[in-house]
């Protein structure tokens, strides 16, 4: 899951129809969506037929070898198969049913990487499980449905596009039904397994530039600094008046070289953060932007360390595209809790167009609040104003609720 760029209040169910998901209206005209769903009809006893031949073959051979070396062996490649079977299904309701259904993760192996952990976790399975269940209910289903659609076709051809509509409901209810992810909790280890995942590229991101700003900036100054001084110490004796003025250059050298790294530091984690929290650092960051900002923090107390930390660098990111693109004359900076979760919302009233892949940083401050389960929404029409809304989830402070200053 990285971050969401979606309404706050907009909340879809996991595995079940999207907005474009519905069917249009049954009409007695036969019309390509029609002649999609009867097609579809008349292939479930086909279909029908061969998943129940799988399930009773694979299953009763699993069973019943269950007392040799190779019974659960092929009851867990057995429930394999019908992972595809179930993949091969909402593919079919997908192209003629219009039915979107989230693809299970994959088989998560419990117990070990080897050869019994593979089987433990195989035979665990409830995607598995649920598409045998499927292919096994799926043979007296059409049978019924086949009959009915043929016999539609010849005598009932008037109104069969309001009978097939209703028994494709009842496909569609199967579909969602046994062939969606298994659970909330198998939607949560996918996305987190995604975030996992942003989370490693952002650090190491966050690596290269902090080695880059080092080489590049204040490691430069210092060598630099150091052959100065080597110079300045063998002018020492032999023209102490050049050896004195190298030594005050090597001076000013040090304090730029000092600047430097306070600034890496506060790219860091700036100190006023960590010592008087999210207002205060705010109001800092919010002066050095170039356009005028009013801050407003509305905090009871300071977040968990790490919560606070990335409220702070969105916030001081998003300031900074601001005084770099947006052309605006202000801005403004709101923070607050509302129950389990600190709202951002940071607005200026500049040109708009802000998009995600516009190059300004949008996707990867999405993608850091995605990683910690956080919303971001963009709302930056071109012309103005643009009002960015984040979202994070509260959590406290170990062993601090003093309030933020």
């Amino acid at each position: 899951m990285t971050a969401r760029t979606m309404p706050l209040s907009e909340d879809r169910p996991v595995g079940g129809p999207l907005d474009d998901d519905r069917p249009p209206p049954a009409r007695f005209a036969y019309d390509g969506h029609t002649w999609k769903e009867i097609a579809h009809l008349l292939a479930n006893l086909p279909i029908g037929i061969a998943g129940f031949v799988y399930a009773v073959v694979t299953l009763s051979l699993g069973v019943g070898l269950t007392v040799t070396v190779v019974g659960l062996p092929l009851l867990a490649a057995a429930l394999l198969g019908a992972r595809l079977l179930g993949r091969a299904e909402r593919a079919r309701a997908r192209k003629l049913l219009g039915v979107r259904v989230e693809e299970p993760s994959p088989m998560a192996v419990f117990g070990g990487s080897g050869v019994f952990g593979w089987l433990w976790s195989s035979l665990r399975d409830p995607v598995g499980w649920r598409a045998m269940l499927y292919a096994f209910i799926r043979l007296p289903w059409g049978v019924l449905t086949f009959a009915v659609t043929l016999v539609g076709l010849i005598v009932l051809w008037p109104v069969l596009p309001f009978i097939v509509r209703g028994l494709t409901n009842v496909d569609r209810a199967m579909v969602r039904g046994l062939l969606c992810p298994s659970d909330e909790l198998e939607r949560r280890i996918a996305e987190l397994e995604s975030d996992r995942g942003v989370v490693v590229d952002t650090a190491a991101a966050d690596l290269r530039r902090i080695e880059r700003d080092l080489h590049d900036g204040a490691q430069a100054r210092l060598v630099a600094l150091a052959m100065g001084l080597g110079l300045a110490k063998e002018k020492l004796l032999e023209d102490p008046e050049v050896a004195a003025r190298m030594v005050d250059e090597a001076h000013g050298e040090v304090k730029v070289a000092l600047q430097e790294l306070r600034d890496l530091a506060r790219g860091i984690h700036p100190a006023v953060l960590t010592d008087r929290g999210l207002n205060a650092a705010l109001s800092s960051v919010a002066s050095r932007c170039t356009v005028p900002v009013k801050v407003t923090a509305d905090l009871p107390a300071r977040p968990a360390a790490a919560i606070e930390g990335i409220a702070y660098f969105t916030i001081s990111e998003l300031l900074q595209n601001i005084s770099k693109h947006s052309g605006a004359r202000s801005a403004s900076v709101e923070v607050w809790r509302a129950k389990d979760r600190l709202l951002i919302q940071v607005w200026d009233d500049g040109r708009g167009g802000a998009r995600l892949d516009g190059g300004t940083g949008m996707a990867g401050l999405a993608d850091r609040l995605g990683a910690v389960d956080g919303l971001f929404v963009i709302d930056s029409p071109p012309g103005g104003p643009t009002t960015i809304t984040a979202e994070l989830p509260w959590r406290d402070r170990a062993g601090d609720a003093a309030p933020g200053r």
